[in-house]
Formats: C-alpha cells, sequence, structure tokens
C-alpha cells in the first residue's frame, strides 16, 4: 500500500466525504420523507414541517448514531416545542413571549442536561415555533408532529441502519494508517539526521487524537446500533473485535508520541542512525499488516507474529553495544509501544510482556 504523508488531495477527499456519507444520506432522506408523509395523511395536519425537520436533525451526520444519542435529541427538540407552544397558548406571540419562552426553554434544558446541544437543540426548536407562523389543528399540533419525526427516526436506525462495521472500520484504517505513516518519517529523519523531519513527524503524531476518539465513538456506536437492529446484528462480533483492538491502539497512540519525542530531541546532533531506523522502519512494516487485519481477520496472527519477532530481539544494549544512551532510550522507548500493539493483536499483556528481552 502508498501511503503520502501529504494526505489525499481536496478533490479525493470531497468524493471520499460524499461516498461515505451515502448512507446517511439514504437513510436520513426516507426517514424524513416518511414521518412527514404520516403526519400529513394519517394525522391529517397540514404542512408537518416539524416531522421533517426532527427526524432531520436526530439522525443528522454525526459519527455516533446511537439510538440513545437519538433518542436525546428528539427528547431536546420535543421539549422546545412543546414548551414554546405552551407558553404560546397562555402568553401569545411577540419580542417579549418569544424571549421569555427562549429563556425558559434553555434554563429547563440546562437543568435537565449537562450536553450543551441538548440545550441548544431544545432553544432551536423553540425559537421555530414562536417565531413561525404556526399552521391548523389547535394547540400541541406540531409536538405531535415532533413526536411523530422522533419516532420514525428511532425507527430507522433500527429498520434502516447505516453499516456500522464500515464506519468502524475506515475510522480504524485511518488512525493505523497515520500510525505508519509516522513511524516511516521518523525513520527517514533517522536515516538523514534531519531533526526538522523528525518533528514534522512529532507533530503528525500529537494530532493523532481526533482520530482515536473518532474510531472510539464510531466503535461504541456500532455497537449499540447492532444490538438493536437484527439487520446489522451479524456485525456485533466484528465490532466487539474492533473494540478489543483498540484499547492497545489507543494505548500505543500515546506511546508513538513519546517515541516521537525522543527521535526529534536525539536528531538535534544531526547524526544518522540507520540502526534505529530499520527497528522502526520494521515496525512500520507489522503496523501495516495489523490494519490489513481490520479488514481481514486472519492477517492478525501475522501481525502478531511479526511484533513479537521484533519486540524478542529489541534489547538496546544488543543493537548499539558502543551506541550513545539517547539512542537506548529510543529503542527502550519502542518496547511499551511494541508490547501496546501486541495487545491489540489479542495477546494477554503479561504474555506480550514476557517477550521482552531480558525479562
Amino acid at each position: 500500500m502508498t501511503r503520502s504523508p501529504g494526505g489525499a488531495t481536496r478533490p479525493a477527499g470531497r468524493f471520499a466525504r460524499l461516498r461515505d456519507s451515502l448512507p446517511a444520506i439514504l437513510q436520513i432522506t426516507v426517514t424524513a420523507i416518511a414521518a412527514y408523509s404520516f403526519s400529513l395523511f394519517v394525522v391529517g395536519h397540514e404542512q408537518p414541517l416539524i416531522s421533517a425537520l426532527v427526524a432531520i436533525t436526530s439522525l443528522g451526520f454525526v459519527r455516533d448514531a446511537r439510538p440513545i444519542r437519538v433518542l436525546e435529541t428528539v427528547i431536546a427538540m420535543t421539549l422546545g416545542i412543546a414548551l414554546a407552544e405552551g407558553l404560546l397558548l397562555v402568553a401569545g406571540s411577540g419580542i417579549w413571549q418569544y424571549a421569555l419562552a427562549l429563556a425558559v426553554t434553555l434554563a429547563v434544558a440546562r437543568f435537565l442536561s449537562g450536553n450543551a446541544s441538548f440545550a441548544i437543540a431544545a432553544a432551536v426548536q423553540c425559537s421555530l415555533v414562536m417565531l413561525v407562523p404556526a399552521p391548523e389543528g389547535g394547540p400541541f399540533v406540531r409536538t405531535l408532529d415532533a413526536v411523530v419525526g422522533g419516532a420514525f427516526a428511532l425507527l430507522a436506525t433500527a429498520v434502516i441502519p447505516r453499516d456500522p462495521r464500515r464506519t468502524a472500520l475506515r475510522d480504524g484504517r485511518r488512525l493505523l494508517d497515520e500510525h505508519v505513516v509516522v513511524l516511516l518519517e521518523l525513520a527517514a529523519a533517522l536515516r538523514a539526521g534531519d531533526a526538522d523531519a523528525a518533528g514534522r513527524a512529532l507533530s503528525r503524531a500529537r494530532a493523532t487524537q481526533p482520530a482515536v476518539e473518532a474510531w472510539t465513538a464510531s466503535v461504541d456506536s456500532g455497537i449499540a446500533i447492532a444490538r438493536l437492529s437484527p439487520v446489522v446484528r451479524r456485525a456485533r462480533f466484528d465490532l466487539e473485535r474492533q473494540r478489543a483492538m483498540l484499547s492497545g491502539v489507543d494505548l500505543a497512540t500515546r506511546n508513538l508520541r513519546i517515541v516521537a519525542r525522543r527521535v526529534e530531541w536525539s536528531l538535534r546532533d544531526g547524526r544518522r542512525r540507520e540502526a534505529v531506523a530499520d527497528v522502526v522502519a520494521r515496525i512500520a512494516v507489522a503496523v501495516e499488516v495489523l490494519d490489513e487485519s481490520l479488514r481481514d481477520v486472519a492477517q492478525q496472527p501475522v501481525a502478531r507474529q511479526g511484533f513479537s519477532e521484533i519486540l524478542r530481539h529489541l534489547d538496546p544494549v544488543a543493537i548499539l553495544p558502543d551506541g550513545p544512551q539517547g539512542d537506548r532510550n529510543t529503542l527502550a522507548a519502542l518496547r511499551p509501544y511494541l508490547v501496546d500493539l501486541l495487545t491489540a493483536t489479542g495477546l494477554a499483556l503479561d504474555e506480550a510482556r514476557a517477550l521482552l528481552p531480558g525479562d
């Protein structure tokens, strides 16, 4: 696999984003039309805009598509609509009435939930009710439309869910791709004695936390959806495997930053370090296999074997018998990194540590 540290070109990134969003686009479109049609033709409401809006907003393009998150958004929006309709019925419409309704909605929402987006969702719907002319049908017609839209959004997570395995797989591979790129950049910097190049690799390693959080969210969301939806229940096994792998990769990502920092510091003298570069490059090859194991589980023991062989011979003194202590420290920093990667392959922590030479 060819990787470029610079990443994908902008047009390629846009098409990839569109491609990845197609399942969500389909789910949101079908759900919004279904909710609107139900309120229009079954309930008999004229222009049930709220039904469509609640369905669209509840599902959204967010990575976390867990039913509990969808339900939380539905509750927030329905709360804002119900409070506004109640105050509209009591106090009527106007600037001061809107100010009162908005303040009350924000206060109640903040009291009920510590999630700031919960209050904002409620406030937006409150504003919509207070500032847009009410449809025919009497009081609380829009509250009922919100309930309809929310019910269809929750139903959609079970009946027409997005593919949770595909999203988690994509996020996991993006994170491991970053590991490979950082390792290759560090190896190149070590061979060239280039501290600036190592600094760029360090910056890249430090920027990996959003990728960790994205994979965590997609795995947790996918497992929650797979538990609820019979359509994607078969994906649960693979998602549970990804969750176990994620635990080790998360720790390895933190250790990668330490490794990159040590390399950047050691290269300030401008000397080339071929022996250290060879070890880092070998680890990059094994991480590529681990990356592939996300798609093909048969590659997981291959990755484990690769990491094990590197770790068994990762003795800083044996590799650099006459080398400076700083270089030995860099090799020593690779040891916990490899241990974490081994746990990501399913090896127990004690078994991984037992592979350390001299331990």
